[in-house]
């Protein structure tokens, strides 16, 4: 059944094995628009649990609104600048962050303990390129 990444919440099986050490991308339906480039702004809804637990530690949907960065600029963790490039809108793909490539020893607050790897899955909304008039998206 076709989903539509702008109201469907995906939803993340827990992996149960050992955490993989390099950034795992694997799309779950590739979209048909334009794909992602670094430097493009892109809108991109998401679901965030830990390897460790299963658990879900963030996820745009919960607050309606996508996340809304410049991919390749330090604007997110580097597992997200790395496996964004390439996306194309209206795909849903599945990244799997070792902690170097995400929040790394030290974690990220309560949610996210040190060393933890990070599984999201990414629909991508929109992209455009800086100072285009308008992004290439779904409407």
């Amino acid at each position: 059944m076709p989903f539509d990444p702008t109201t469907t919440k995906p939803e993340i099986d827990f992996p149960g094995d050992n955490p993989p050490t390099e950034l795992v991308v694997e799309d779950i339906t590739e979209g048909d628009g334009p794909a992602a480039e670094a430097g493009h702004q892109i809108k991109a809804h998401y679901v965030g649990v830990a390897w460790s637990t299963g658990e879900e530690f963030d996820a745009s949907w919960n607050r309606g609104t996508p996340l809304d960065f410049q991919v390749g600029v330090g604007q997110v963790i580097q597992g997200w600048d790395q496996g964004i490039v390439g996306m194309k809108v209206g795909g849903r793909r599945k990244l799997v962050i070792p902690p170097e490539l995400g929040y790394g020893d030290h974690g990220a607050g309560a949610a996210i303990k040190g060393g933890e790897t990070l599984i999201f899955v990414v629909d991508l909304v929109s992209t455009n390129k800086p100072g285009a008039g308008s992004a290439f998206g779904l409407s």
